[in-house]
């Protein structure tokens, strides 16, 4: 697929940056994708003057056979049951699959990932990337967006044959390097660990032709402007570039003057508008009365998120409502990667009912069938709120994002309302209030304590063991050495004690040579392995009669949760 003609310079590139532009602690925090806990000052408001395209756009299409894609992922949106394209997928696809720089604006839940990935995996098949040089580059700010955009497009990109890695922090960077070394055509990437991997020389951007920014405007929000630009400056500048977001602000603005040529714009759903399936309700709550009216919400049937601004603040609410009986976790930034994932897979399975997290779920999480959002503690601004409501009524379902305010709160969530242009419904509430329990379906809770299990990780094969109890091992040297001054034969491996406790023994039979003629040699000895807590030993010896000398070896295992590694003496003659 041959992409369009494009203008043959790009309005001038900055200076480059010094490494110590990079954000600040807050902002390193936020390096795999987790926010700082303390609440940053509102961003500007408003839209920037989007540019205007010098080349005509195409039209939207009506079905996804309307599009020049490969047979293997039109297949696959069938086989997904992805069978009409939302309205952004349909405006921006015509235009992105000809190689036009894109820049996108649709709400949470409206498609976006799906509208720039079948692009990019379109443009991006038949062609193979070499070690550590991607071809497609995706950027996003957080570790659970970064994830959810691999998972959407990884059967599209098994059925054109292109290979995928994420690299963000909270992970190996190791194993991510390992993954890069391999060969991998597309990379979605948070931009701390992609930049800490480039400086390692585990990843070069030179070859990456397709790059794509989503949710562009959190980038800016949490300091990673400059090293996204960084980034941008050591793609192909000839490439292709797209960006999407649901709201554009001021602060994208910079990225799209540089870095977007002629682009194609499409604001499929206004940035601050609300979404016709989504309820809004500020509910007005007393000090005294909230954290029981927070209990009764979270002991709902049925699943609920609840955002509130600290990491200390979700672990607290979490350890009331588990004493209270309501099956809750936690999602922040002081949490690992593997944590917040194992998490999500409890509430997504419904093993956990209530998701106590901070902005870091804000984005990037998708949780099917997810009818109540609540904030417990109100957003900074209305971009936070949306985001934080988008994880409801997503994809056309319909939803309810409730916002508990104090009186003292009540200013300022109302001036966020008209600026978010959305009439909420407010009503004064308690724990036992019938409106409460109408919007919500607040309920009792149970007041049995329960305990959320940890998941256990998968645990790699055990080996075979022998024995049992005490754990004893023995090994034995070679029947004697035929010919002089040759070596007496190793020792056979002592098998593995069991995992009782007690003491292991090991030992070898010495060998030694037939009497010949030469230098004598030395039999190597076997060992034994232990048990838990356990001891092997094993000792060997060889000797060549009429030689100059002999050598005698001994080994000792050293024991400890189930086995130990032997250590070899060697006696001077």
């Amino acid at each position: 697929m041959t992409r369009s003609a494009r203008p043959t310079s790009r309005s001038p590139r900055g200076p480059q940056q010094n490494r110590s532009d990079r954000p600040g602690r807050g902002a390193q925090q936020g390096r795999g994708g987790a926010r700082p806990a303390t609440r940053r000052p509102a961003a500007p408001q408003g839209d920037f003057e989007t540019p205007v395209s010098t080349t005509p756009g195409l039209p939207p299409v009506a079905s996804f056979a309307d599009l020049d894609m490969p047979a293997g992922l039109l297949s696959t949106l069938t086989r997904e049951g992805v069978t009409e394209p939302f309205p952004i997928q349909a405006a921006t696809l015509p235009n992105s699959l000809t190689g036009r720089d894109v820049l996108g604006r649709g709400r949470t839940g409206s498609g976006k990932t799906l509208a720039f990935g079948l692009a990019m995996l379109a443009r991006t098949a038949g062609r193979r990337a070499e070690p550590g040089r991607p071809l497609a580059l995706v950027l996003v700010p957080t570790r659970e967006l970064a994830q959810q955009v691999t998972d959407s497009l990884a059967p599209y990109a098994t059925a054109v044959n292109l290979r995928t890695a994420t690299v963000v922090g909270g992970m190996s960077i190791g194993r991510q390097a390992q993954t890069l070394a391999r060969g991998a055509e597309v990379l979605v990437a948070t931009p701390g660990r992609l930049a800490d991997l480039i400086q390692r020389g585990d990843c070069k951007l030179g070859d990456v032709r397709i790059t794509v920014l989503d949710e562009a405007d959190q980038m800016a929000d949490m300091g990673f402007l400059p090293q996204v630009t960084r980034l941008l400056d050591q793609v192909d500048p000839e490439g292709q570039r797209m960006l999407f977001s649901a709201t554009l602000d001021r602060n994208v603005d910079r990225l799209v003057r540089r870095f977007l040529s002629d682009p194609v714009t499409h604001s499929v759903d206004a940035s601050v508008g609300a979404v016709v399936t989504m309820d809004h309700h500020l509910l007005h709550v007393t000090e005294t009365d909230k954290k029981d009216t927070v209990t009764r919400i979270a002991a709902r049937d049925g699943r609920v998120i609840m955002f509130v601004d600290t990491k200390r603040g979700a672990d607290r609410l979490v350890k009331k409502l588990l004493s209270e009986g309501v099956r809750a976790a936690a999602l922040h930034g002081g949490k690992s990667q593997p944590q917040r994932n194992r998490t999500l897979d409890l509430f997504r399975t419904e093993q956990v009912t209530a998701l106590i997290a901070t902005n870091v779920a804000a984005r990037g999480i998708h949780i099917d069938g997810l009818d109540l959002v609540v904030n417990v503690d109100p957003p900074m601004d209305h971009k936070d709120y949306l985001h934080r409501g988008g994880r409801t009524a997503r994809a056309g379902e319909s939803g309810t994002v409730v916002t508990l305010v104090l009186p003292e709160q009540r200013r300022e969530m109302s001036r966020m309302m008209v600026t978010a242009k959305i009439s909420p419904n407010v009503v004064t509430v308690g724990p036992d209030h019938p409106e409460l329990v109408r919007i919500t379906g607040a309920q009792e809770p149970s007041g049995v304590a329960v305990v959320i299990p940890a998941p256990v990780p998968a645990q790699a094969t055990p080996r075979k063991r022998s024995g049992g109890g005490s754990g004893a091992g023995t090994g034995a040297a070679g029947g004697a050495a035929a010919a002089a001054g040759s070596r007496g034969s190793r020792g056979t491996r002592g098998s593995r004690g069991g995992r009782g406790r007690g003491r292991g023994e090991g030992s070898a039979v010495a060998s030694s040579s037939a009497s010949s003629s030469g230098a004598g040699g030395s039999g190597r000895g076997g060992y034994g392995r232990s048990g838990n807590g356990g001891a092997g030993a094993g000792a060997g010896a060889g000797r060549g009669a009429g030689g100059a000398g002999r050598g005698a070896g001994g080994g000792a295992g050293r024991g400890g949760n189930g086995g130990g590694g032997g250590r070899q003496r060697r006696a001077s003659s």
